[in-house]
């Protein structure tokens, strides 16, 4: 699973680090890469339900197969694509796959690891997904810079085939092989509902508070090479730095989480206060367009990649202790499809602040929405809380 997310950031990320030459080429503008990269996301969005629903009914082994094959086929189009639709169509296709991702690795963590490990399983297998952040521009960079972009993408290609392969051998593991067994503690009352206020608290605290690696994954080199007037080349030796703090954050915010859990705290008090702390590390980030240095810029990125990951890891460590394990697929798909839906809406208007050399008012929006996802995750969840400690205390001497 770390993997195949690795692989699928390589995928998407390429894209973002190419975009100075493949924008120059193909004249097209930041505002319309914003729209290509809106369709991967509105794409990616309704997928993420979809394979979560699918891989908690037929198992991850076919359905992790069927998905992938569909991703590498449409990343690989886009070495033979050159303008807008083209690019567009190409993308769509990309999101609709890899939106079977981060619903296969959260249920494979809750199927193979028992509860006092899973916010570290789920923390391996979601940060393939940093890990090939990190690796994007060591890999594709000279690639490009040797053969060409449209070469980066058939090398895209490559890797899913390769994957492909692997994971057939791999998942004859009894624990994958098969549709996965219903767990007998499961219950109506633990389904996630779209009548329950905790599933929009926690699908806005994923969204909202992890939107800045949208930014960053998608806008950084083109804010390198306009504002700083860093080259392609630079771009390509420094833009693994920024997603080094989103690696190391997946495992620092997921051995926070199972420390809170093993204290036996309740869901809501165990990542409360680790999730106020994300929320204090995302601000600096709309310092950004006010350094002229490359290494603070660098610094400041990395730190902000590092908050945006505990929106991601404790956000689901949360939910997967709320909910049933029976619908893991189909919490972790809620969770990514919703972030993928604040991109699709958010990256036009990025696109557009940056095409106006607006820079500053994009880093500031992008700060804002951690803030925002928080105080709405805290303000839902802090009632909820309160009303079932009263309850329990009017129950209590009854019992």
């Amino acid at each position: 699973m770390l993997l195949v997310s690795l692989i699928s950031y390589i995928d998407r990320n390429t894209l973002a680090l190419l975009a100075p030459t493949i924008l120059k080429e193909t004249r097209l503008s930041a505002e319309q890469y914003g729209y290509i990269i809106s369709a991967f996301s509105f794409a990616y969005t309704i997928a993420n339900p979809l394979w979560g629903r699918w891989l908690d009914v037929m198992g991850v082994r076919w359905g992790m197969s069927a998905a992938v094959l569909i991703w590498t086929a449409a990343s690989t189009a886009h070495a033979f694509v050159g303008g807008f639709l083209g690019f567009g169509a190409a993308r769509a296709a990309l999101g609709f796959g890899e939106g079977a991702t981060f619903p296969g690795g959260l249920r494979t963590a809750v199927q193979t690891l028992p509860p006092d490990k899973r916010s570290r399983g789920i923390a391996v297998a979601y940060s393939g997904g940093s890990l090939g952040a990190v690796i994007t521009p060591l890999i594709i960079t000279p690639i490009a810079h040797w053969w060409g972009w449209r070469a980066a993408f058939l090398f895209t290609g490559f890797i899913g085939l390769s994957w492909l392969a692997l994971w057939q051998a791999i998942s004859r593991n009894p624990a994958l092989r098969g549709r996965p067994e219903r767990l007998p503690a499961a219950s109506k009352a633990t389904r996630p509902r779209f009548s329950d206020p905790r599933i929009w608290s926690f699908m806005c605290a994923y969204a909202w508070g992890a939107l800045p690696l949208a930014l960053v994954i998608y806008g950084a080199a083109i804010f390198l090479n306009r504002s700083l007037g860093t080259s392609q080349l630079t771009i390509g030796k420094v833009l693994w730095i920024p997603p080094l703090g989103w690696e190391i954050g997946y495992f620092v915010w997921g051995w926070l989480a199972d420390r809170r859990v093993a204290a036996g705290l309740p869901p809501d008090r165990a990542f409360g206060s680790v999730l106020a702390v994300a929320t204090l590390l995302s601000l600096p980030l709309m310092a950004v367009p006010w350094l002229a240095s490359l290494p603070g810029v660098m610094a400041l990125l990395f730190l902000s990649m590092f908050a945006a990951s505990g929106f991601i890891i404790l956000p689901v460590a949360w939910a997967a202790r709320v909910y049933s394990p029976d619908h893991a697929g189909l919490i972790a798909g809620l969770g990514a499809g919703a972030w993928s839906l604040m991109v699709a809406v958010v990256m036009p208007v990025f696109g557009r602040l940056f095409d106006l050399a607006r820079f500053d008012a994009g880093f500031v929006l992008a700060a804002g929405f951690p803030v925002a996802g928080y105080v709405t995750w805290r303000t839902i969840n802090r009632g909820r809380r309160l009303q079932g400690e009263e309850d329990r205390s009017v129950r209590q001497p009854t019992a």
